[in-house]
């Protein structure tokens, strides 16, 4: 079996010298994505060499023997051609359209609607010519959109794969272009078609139903007597390509040289083709907005912006660069002094180098486009940060986003909004910065270029199955005025609190969700209290309830219960040896899983493994979970010492029998003419509302079904809660 890559351009670049043909590798994100595929000798590439027009006959023969050598399989273009299949509708319609840019969008592009279907019918031909039985195709991008439904005409029984490397717009949007159906039939040929996020899946997927009436499952697509897989597949980078640069000992000399070009300053890089997706105008200004807000930030910032050249000879580009330069020059000129300026402009090309001694030179890399399928900017900057500092500050509508969750995430038209974060990015303390950049780098190491490749080629080897979806629906609150009152007459109060969604907000991260100092002083309030127990119970490890709560006079009580601290003089005491082997086995389910679900990961604890995915796109969690359970169903067989658990957006293996009731029972057993509050937001504290006997008083935090007597909706409301009964003397 070989492996047919298609894109519109060929891996190389084509340079003529006295009646031959040089060609050399190809600098571009996708060339570099696919290199380790087109590597193996099985494998073959389809695309455009580029403009051999101006090669003699001679030149020709040699650049096809070149190219066969290489297994590079040419389409060969006309000017005429490229400029209206490329230039006029995959730019012209197809890339402003993708990209929510619909004042830029030609609806009126007929002639190049046509030139557009011709040349992909120039590759399907092209591509069929050199596909065996029993291989498999994958064509890349949106300039290629009808091909696999071309090559199914040819070739019914082909394996083809389409991954489609910009946003896929929602279907409101799609559905304005008057070729709306063929190009969403042609994607249809394929067996798989792979997105970056799921949410661009799920916009295809919605486009597919409104214009075809197909019925949406949650990955496949029924078509022509066909199961049409799709999913997310986010792309990543050569991560250690980009850590060996960051650590040679060339690049960190001139890292040191830009840093002292700088005189102490504080570096931001903006590093972007020149084209008008990426949002420079808009960062600019966010630029003088920050300099006009704070001046004591205004010797302190050194904004490097590279605009590297892209599709010059387009008056639009050419507008757009104008429009660059005005606003760098009007910024400078206000802020500017007769020594420095605040924004240093470069319009031009960099090798890796160089490139690698900006994004180590860089405090804060800012990477704020309008809309991007992915950027790879966001990983190059993170995957160069080898000492683990620097902060990114990214896009949220950058298909990133959704994995770099660690990440400073803005609204890039947002200006104020991207001047705060950039003030906040420039001031954000060390540790912090450790912190996330840690777990950044982490994730774009595991998910990188070959992970992405290996896991779709996987898929696309893989059978598909329908999915479903599933959404509850939660029940309304309700207040707790009075019986706030009447617990704070009781003689004795008992208090057992969770803590993530009940005493703080959840964070994209646990390490982040960490206790503000009012907390802290109302809990000593509360403790301090005559015949007041205070007991945090919660799913956290006891190494995280210790170093926050370590020196708070309250109860702390571990991993829903497994680790007991019953006050601060107490130590901390196990309420369990039973074997924990079984670990092992799930975490390596979980790891995979996690392998295959942005936004997701795992939380080890002592006899705990929990999969959290707040970051996850829903629809993609619950197939995730299905995957899950379905695997764990027959492993708990043989395992009756396990159960599965699903809280607020954290799906536990745990150990059976431990949880927050058996906390709670104990507690009340031991103060039986107490008055008892018990406050929890997911599934974990209702084994505690359940074990507390009727007269306690249980409160679940926001919406979902509950056996709580009551309801708040939010942090907010518990704070004040707590506060009241802080502030009202016993």
């Amino acid at each position: 079996m070989s492996t047919i890559l298609v894109s519109n351009r060929l891996p190389v670049t084509l340079h003529a010298d006295q009646g031959d043909v040089v060609l050399k590798p190809s600098a571009g994100g996708l060339a570099t994505a696919l290199g380790s595929v087109h590597a193996r000798g099985d494998t073959k590439w389809v695309g455009w060499p580029g403009d051999v027009a101006r090669l003699t006959a001679t030149e020709r023969d040699a650049l096809d023997r070149r190219l066969q050598d290489a297994r590079l399989v040419p389409v060969h273009l006309t000017p005429s051609e490229v400029q209206r299949y490329y230039d006029g509708f995959s730019n012209g319609v197809l890339w402003p359209l993708c990209h929510y840019l619909l004042d830029k969008v030609n609806l009126e592009a007929t002639r190049d609607w046509v030139a557009y279907r011709r040349v992909n019918e120039r590759f399907a031909d092209a591509v069929a010519k050199v596909t065996k039985p029993g291989d498999e195709v994958w064509v890349h991008d949106y300039q290629l959109a009808l091909v696999p439904q071309l090559l199914r005409l040819r070739q019914p029984e082909a394996k083809i794969g389409f991954f489609l490397h910009i946003p896929f717009p929602s279907a409101e949007v799609f559905r304005i272009l008057p070729w709306r159906e063929d190009l969403v039939r042609g994607l249809l040929g394929a067996d798989l078609v792979g997105f970056h996020t799921a949410a661009y899946a799920f916009h295809f997927a919605y486009a597919a139903a409104q214009l075809l009436g197909i019925e949406p499952a949650f990955d496949v697509l029924k078509h022509d007597e066909r199961a049409v897989r799709f999913g997310a597949y986010p792309i990543g980078i050569d991560a250690s390509a980009f850590e060996g640069l960051a650590r040679d000992e060339n690049v960190r000399a001139d890292v040191a040289r830009i840093r002292a070009s700088a005189a102490g300053k504080r570096i931001v890089l903006g590093l972007d083709r020149l084209d008008y997706t990426k949002g420079i105008p808009r960062r600019l200004m966010a630029i003088g907005k920050l300099l006009d807000r704070e001046p004591g930030l205004r010797d302190k910032l050194h904004f490097i912006q590279l605009a590297m050249p892209t599709r010059e000879k387009v008056d639009s580009y050419a507008d757009y660069r104008r429009t660059v330069n005005e606003l760098v020059g009007r910024i400078n000129g206000t802020y500017g002094t007769p020594t420095s300026v605040p924004i240093h402009l470069l319009h031009r090309m960099i090798g890796p180098k160089e490139l690698a001694a900006l994004y180590g030179a860089a405090d804060v890399m800012l990477v704020t486009p309008l809309r991007d399928g992915m950027n790879l900017v966001a990983k190059e900057y993170v995957a160069s940060r080898v000492d683990d500092d620097g902060v990114l500050v990214l896009s949220e509508f950058a298909g990133a986003a959704t994995e770099l969750q660690e990440a400073v995430r803005v609204n890039p038209y947002d200006i104020d909004g991207v001047a705060a974060a950039l003030a906040r990015a420039m001031r954000m303390p060390p540790d912090e910065q450790r912190l996330r950049m840690q777990a950044l780098r982490k994730r774009v190491s595991a998910h990188d270029v070959g992970h992405w490749a290996r896991s779709f080629l996987e898929h696309l080897e893989a059978a598909s199955s329908p999915m479903s979806r599933r959404s509850p629906a939660p029940p309304p609150s309700v207040t707790l005025t009075r019986r706030v009152e009447e617990l704070d007459s009781a003689p004795e109060l008992v208090l057992l609190l969770d803590y993530d969604g009940t005493l703080v907000p959840f964070a994209s991260m646990p390490d982040l969700a960490i206790p503000d100092e009012s907390l802290i002083q109302t809990l000593m309030a509360l403790s301090a209290r005559p015949g007041t127990q205070v007991h945090l119970v919660s799913g956290r490890d006891r190494n995280s309830l210790e170093r926050w709560f370590g020196a708070v006079p309250v109860g702390l009580h571990a991993e829903h219960g497994y680790w007991s601290r019953e006050s601060i003089e107490a130590p901390w005491l196990s309420n369990s040896d039973a074997d924990l082997g079984w670990k092992d086995a799930v975490r390596r389910m979980l790891d995979d899983v996690v392998a295959r679900t942005e936004g997701s990961f795992v939380e080890e604890k002592t006899a705990a493994l929990g999969l959290h995915y707040r970051a996850t796109e829903p629809q993609l969690a619950v197939r995730r979970l299905d995957e899950l359970k379905a695997r764990l169903h027959g492993f708990m067989k043989e395992h009756g010492d396990v159960e599965m658990l699903e809280g607020a957006k954290v799906f536990e293996v745990r150990l059976r029998g431990i949880n927050k009731g058996i906390i709670a029972s104990r507690l009340a057993q031991a103060h039986p003419h107490a008055a008892v509050l018990a406050i929890g937001d997911d599934r974990t504290d209702e084994d505690m509302f359940a074990a507390l006997p009727e007269r306690a008083v249980t409160v679940h935090v926001g919406s979902g079904p509950t056996r709580a007597h009551y309801r708040v909706g939010n942090v907010v409301e518990v704070r004040a809660l707590l506060d009241t009964l802080r502030s009202t003397p016993r």
